[in-house]
């Protein structure tokens, strides 16, 4: 076995292609975007270059066949950590140990070399919420910018070392179907202070709305480790990448005398549209896939509602404000049946109280995604990820 190094495009090329060869007889794998991809590799692109570097590898066999692939990269805050950490990801690989253990050992060993004593992975080069964990339970079709694993790997992470840091579950229900009471309770409750104020969003005031999206995860999130504070910059690129794809009946904020104190953020499942789409990206640039796109968009294709994002300002937290926006969506959303499915992604083990939000609205766990540490240095014992008080 021969592993190089992507240098040129020929290996980007054969870095993309390796997972459609893998996964052509999975039929819930779907093909991501590969301008997704590419951007993550791309200097001009990824924010993440400003502080850190990546490097891609191919595995080849004997005969010169691609078999595996993997991504190492660092981030020069992590490493100046107590205990520093970096990554690895877009991890593929024939079901084959030895394989995979050269791959493995040749992340870490760059890694190594830059000062990282943890290596988590597969985890994205960039925020979290994307390319992050390997897919262990619920091998169903991938939500947008999930990953989607052969159940083999499990074994080929367990087998080489890798210990789980924390879990990441992906939790189902069904949009029919009455919420529990207590939600009801909970709005009731809200609803005797007016002061409280409920609204989807409109597509005429992004700016707005960008800019209430930053205030309360700024103040809900920030406390999370791993997570930054959010520039206005940031918050706006966001409203205006998912501006194209908006529902506007399915995103929501709560206010309090004006003030902006939660979301309830929700999107069509864009995997949904996208898996139509074989890789490439809709644009002016590329007819084709714009007019499947619209095509699928505007004849109901999707059918399942995303929830990207929930968040509330400490101050206002343990009030029932979880119910109470969940229900003020619900009445707008459930009568109009547009959707049958709502699934929320990345919620993490060690995050106790949006576990509970997700199953106190009537979720089930549907996927599990498992993020795995390394501890380079054998006298440093391994801990799993704190749990959010």
């Amino acid at each position: 076995m021969i592993i190089q190094i992507v240098t040129d495009k020929v290996g980007a090329k054969e870095f993309l292609m390796l997972p459609v060869r893998l996964y052509k007889h999975e039929k819930n794998w779907i093909r991501p975007l590969d301008q997704d991809i590419n951007d993550i590799f791309d200097p001009e692109e990824n924010k993440y270059f400003r502080h850190g570097e990546c490097v891609r590898w191919i595995l080849k066999d004997s005969k010169g066949v691609s078999i595996g692939r993997i991504a190492a990269f660092t981030d020069k805050r992590q490493l100046k950590d107590k205990l520093p950490s970096a990554g690895f990801g877009f991890f593929e690989c024939i079901n084959d140990q030895n394989a995979a253990n050269l791959l493995f050992n040749t992340a870490i060993d760059w890694l190594k070399d830059k000062g990282a004593v943890a290596i988590d992975g597969p985890v994205n080069f960039g925020d979290r919420d994307k390319w992050w964990g390997l897919l262990v339970d619920g091998f169903y079709e991938p939500n947008y910018c999930m990953p989607y694993h052969f159940q083999y790997y499990k074994t080929l992470f367990e087998n080489f070392g890798f210990k789980e840091y924390f879990k990441q579950y992906t939790y189902h229900r069904p949009v029919e179907g009455q919420l529990p009471d207590i939600y009801q309770a909970k709005a009731d409750r809200i609803s005797r202070d007016s002061n409280y104020r409920f609204t989807h969003i409109n597509k005429s005031q992004l700016e707005k709305y960008a800019e209430d999206f930053r205030y309360i995860y700024n103040k809900a999130w920030v406390k999370h480790a791993g997570v930054k504070e959010m520039p206005k910059a940031q918050a706006m690129s966001v409203m205006n990448k998912l501006k194209p794809v908006l529902d506007e009946e399915i995103l929501w904020f709560a206010y309090y005398k004006e003030e902006p104190i939660a979301f309830f953020i929700m999107i069509p499942e864009l995997n949904q549209l996208f898996k139509h789409l074989n890789g490439v990206k809709p644009s002016a640039k590329t007819p084709l896939a714009a007019l499947k796109f619209l095509w699928h968009k505007y004849t109901g294709s999707c059918k399942r509602m995303f929830g990207v994002a929930f968040g509330v300002i400490p101050e206002y937290q343990g009030k029932g404000l979880e119910g109470a926006i969940v229900m003020a969506a619900a009445k707008v959303v459930q009568p109009k049946a547009k959707y049958t499915d709502f699934e929320m992604n990345w919620i993490g083990d060690f995050n106790p109280k949006m576990m509970h939000i997700a199953e106190s609205a009537g979720g089930k766990i549907r996927k599990t995604h498992i993020t795995y540490r390394f501890i380079t240095n054998p006298n440093i014992p391994f801990e799993r990820m704190p749990e959010i008080q």
